[in-house]
């Protein structure tokens, strides 16, 4: 047998082995269990968003502008005696449009309105009642209150909470498909989470109590973790 035959004849061999050990690694890894599981835990809001706006009319644009600001300075330092932080009211419009009066087809302009709308967060959730009523106070009938939702402002515990169920839930069902199929589980190859978190939904929640003064009723909702885990099989 000539050296260049004897030096295909390995070349062959080496080719034909590191296709064996390639298959039976990839036949390996190849077995392995995939599943999605979700863990939720009920959590009593913390915080309330209240929306509100002050709005006036007058004859030009400056002296809407003006009344406006008056309207919104009280009911700033309204809050800031109710002890909200500053950085817990943010402006998120400021508009001025023409308004017009309509009659017989045609339209007149009889003076301008001035809006500002604020986002106001109350942390102290049980207090967000007396806080409307007291805005509405300041504010009187310059002042439109659009929604007061409550929220999951700090929802770190109840994550962990809903995480750790989540993963439980997982492993749970990945031991129940390995058993039905006679295998067991072995490691975890990955592990993705996708977090649900409460959403926040533009709503009023704002209700009177028979003392007159405004209750906002908290509620539940809930904050859930959703996890997909892949499993090898043994």
């Amino acid at each position: 047998m000539t050296l260049r035959k004897r030096i295909s004849i390995i070349a062959v061999a080496s080719l034909v082995s590191a296709g064996f050990f390639t298959t039976s690694a990839e036949a390996a890894t190849s077995r392995y269990v995939t599943v999605n599981a979700q863990g939720s835990v009920k959590v009593v809001p913390d915080a309330v968003r209240i929306n509100a706006t002050s709005t006036n009319v007058a004859a030009t644009s400056k002296e809407a502008l003006a009344a406006t600001a008056k309207t919104s300075a009280a009911v700033r330092a309204t809050l800031l005696a109710a002890k909200i932080d500053k950085k817990d009211i943010s402006t998120q419009t400021i508009s001025i449009n023409p308004e017009y009066k309509y009659e017989n087809n045609t339209s007149t302009i009889i003076g301008y309105r001035a809006s500002q709308s604020f986002t106001i967060v109350v942390r102290a959730a049980d207090t967000a009642g007396s806080v409307v009523d007291d805005i509405v106070a300041a504010g009187g009938n310059s002042l439109q209150l659009s929604g007061a939702t409550p929220f999951v402002l700090d929802n770190a515990k109840a994550t962990d909470t809903a995480r750790t169920a989540a993963v439980k839930s997982a492993r749970a069902k990945a031991a129940s498909y390995a058993s039905l199929l006679g295998e067991k589980l072995g490691k975890v190859i990955y592990l993705i989470e996708n977090s649900s978190p409460a959403p926040y939904v533009p709503m009023m929640g704002v209700a009177k109590a028979e003392s007159d003064v405004t209750v906002i009723d908290l509620g539940q909702q809930d904050v859930s973790v959703s996890v997909t885990v892949k499993w090898s099989l043994l």
